[in-house]
């Protein structure tokens, strides 16, 4: 037996809709389905899907085949069936298998079809996105019944691409993990935010890490896409902002604040980092 405890098919006309809407065009959901299967049942879909389909399994699970390929598919896993593709579902042992389950289309579909089809687990965790996934999950249904406008709609298809999002970068998601296993990054960057005013060398912020120089600079790389001294640069650029943004204190101190002992050269890192010179940030903040 296969119950369909929650469900909502978007009406086709809201679909065309959101296909000619440039804010939902890219990305845009079809239909919304929490599906309860009894141990040892079938669910099967012959007809080619006409849409792109998201199967996440909440609990139980069984053996899912796609394209003819069968593959174990349990709690905490998940699939993306691709359009013009067919599935079938056999169920274990447990009564009843959960899946929620997500039909999308859009432009931006089709970029990311190379996550498809493989069955993918979800590292467990609780400081990140993965944790809002059933949330998501239930703010959609919820919006879904609110009535059929545009604006509703809109924030349901934003929504969706987050939820999407926690799926296909699951990995992305797992920071938390990562700094446990690597807490000297994150030890790192709270020892920049701590010293902007400063100048530091590579060697101290490595000695705060807990690090060798060039062990942190491959590690850091990999985590930020920066070297600890672009990193840096960076953040007390961003606070520099902040203070051309909220107070009048004058560029050559907001220099010295950061750490610059050359204003002419804060002016310069500023220019290249932002595209504009903290004098006109400055103007163009006051202008607006």
């Amino acid at each position: 037996m296969i119950i369909k405890k929650r469900f909502f098919k978007l009406p086709t006309f809201i679909i065309a809709e959101q296909k000619n809407n440039s804010l939902t065009k890219d990305l845009y959901l079809c239909e919304l389905a929490e599906i309860l299967v009894k141990s040892d049942t079938l669910w099967s879909d012959q007809v080619k899907l006409d849409d792109h389909q998201l199967i996440f399994c909440t609990k139980g699970g069984g053996i899912i085949q796609i394209s003819g390929d069968l593959v174990p598919f349990n709690q905490n896993q998940y699939c993306i069936i691709p359009q013009g593709f067919t599935f079938k579902i056999q169920t274990g042992d447990t009564d009843p298998s959960v899946f929620l389950t997500c039909k999308f289309n859009g432009e931006k579909s089709k970029i990311m079809e190379k996550d498809f089809t493989v069955v993918r687990d979800l590292i467990p965790s609780v400081n990140n996105m993965v944790a809002n996934r059933m949330m998501l999950f239930d703010e959609l249904f919820s919006n879904l019944t609110k009535g059929f406008y545009n604006a509703n709609y809109q924030y349901i298809n934003l929504c969706f691409g987050h939820l999407l999002a926690t799926f296909i970068y699951a990995s992305r998601t797992s920071d938390d993990l990562m700094e446990e296993q690597n807490p000297g990054i994150s030890h790192a960057i709270q020892f920049m935010e701590q010293n902007l005013g400063k100048k530091l060398s590579l060697d101290e912020i490595a000695e705060a890490a807990g690090y060798s120089p060039s062990y942190l600079t491959t590690l850091f790389r990999k985590k930020t896409g920066y070297s600890p001294s672009s990193y840096f640069s960076h953040l007390k650029i961003t606070k520099a902002c902040e203070y051309l943004d909220f107070s009048k204190v004058k560029i050559k101190e907001i220099s010295f604040l950061m750490g610059y002992s050359d204003p002419y050269y804060f002016s310069k890192d500023f220019q290249k980092k932002m595209g504009i010179s903290p004098r006109n940030y400055r103007k163009r903040v006051a202008g607006n």
